[in-house]
């Protein structure tokens, strides 16, 4: 590994080390982030024509603390795609079934084919964290997961799935204005779950977590890219950009389109008795 690459693994695995500054820049404004989103958009298209072209396999894990802006982000990246392509996959709690399979067993099923780009919206590191942090795991078990995850993702690259993680690194005092901010707020009150609550006080809990995945499943194969998400529309951007970066794709060429003239009005459309939205705006 070049110096490059173990200055850059060191940061990944540091973040809370950078100086208090970082992340700490202005607010990104509406105008320009919505004007570089939607550049940024037409490559994301480009990406999944060529992802199709090519029959690639690409992997995408998104990790990090209630409301460190995964869904957020998530959406950001689909929202001008197609879901045939981009597949988001959130698992649920799993069934009494689920829990006597081999742990990883859910989640294989859920790796990208060939033409496909698969976002896990919280995916096995489950059993690294949250599992851990609320006793839904011994520690022998979590563990044996850091041991064992590391090999199962050499496999995945191995089989030509291009693999990138990203943990959203947010700072307490954000992450409890967000929460907050979802209590009175009728379309962010979903978002504030039981477990949410149960999970508030163990700030310490989880940074020592984080830091134990960090240090066994941070490999030269499958590395992990802290994203500081303080501000939102400036994390969407930025991880959306590496993701870019980081599958290499082209632009391929594509033929102009032409609307045809067309005939209205041959046929006599039947009257009817619909029953109509009512025009209420």
């Amino acid at each position: 590994m070049s110096d490059k690459d173990k200055k850059g693994k060191k940061h990944r695995k540091n973040p809370k080390d950078e100086p208090a500054e970082a992340g700490r820049a202005a607010r990104l404004g509406r105008k320009e982030y919505e004007r570089e989103l939607e550049r940024l958009h037409v490559e994301l298209v480009r990406l999944q024509q060529w992802v199709v072209h090519k029959g690639l396999k690409v992997c995408v894990v998104f990790e990090g603390r209630d409301g460190a802006g995964k869904g957020g982000t998530i959406k950001a990246i689909t929202e001008r795609v197609s879901t045939r392509v981009f597949r988001v996959v959130a698992l649920p709690a799993p069934t009494e079934r689920e829990k006597s399979q081999m742990y990883l067993q859910r989640y294989v099923r859920h790796f990208p084919a060939a033409c496909e780009i698969a976002i896990f919206d919280r995916s096995w590191y489950n059993r690294a964290g949250v599992e851990r942090v609320m006793g839904f795991c011994t520690e022998e078990q979590s563990e044996g997961f850091l041991r064992a995850v590391p090999l199962i993702e050499r496999a995945m690259v191995d089989s030509g799935i291009i693999l990138l993680k990203y943990w959203l690194e947010v700072s307490p005092e954000e992450q409890q204005r967000r929460l907050e901010s979802r209590v009175d707020d009728g379309r962010k009150i979903w978002k504030l779950s039981p477990m949410d609550l149960k999970s508030y006080d163990k700030w310490d809990d989880y940074t020592r977590a984080r830091d134990r995945m960090f240090q066994e499943t941070d490999t030269p194969y499958a590395p992990w890219y802290v994203a500081r998400s303080e501000d939102k529309k400036r994390v969407r951007l930025n991880v959306i950009s590496h993701l870019l970066a980081s599958v290499p794709y082209k632009k391929l060429p594509q033929k102009k389109v032409e609307l045809t003239k067309r005939k209205i009005g041959a046929y006599k459309a039947v009257d009817y008795p619909f029953k109509y939205v009512p025009d209420l705006f």
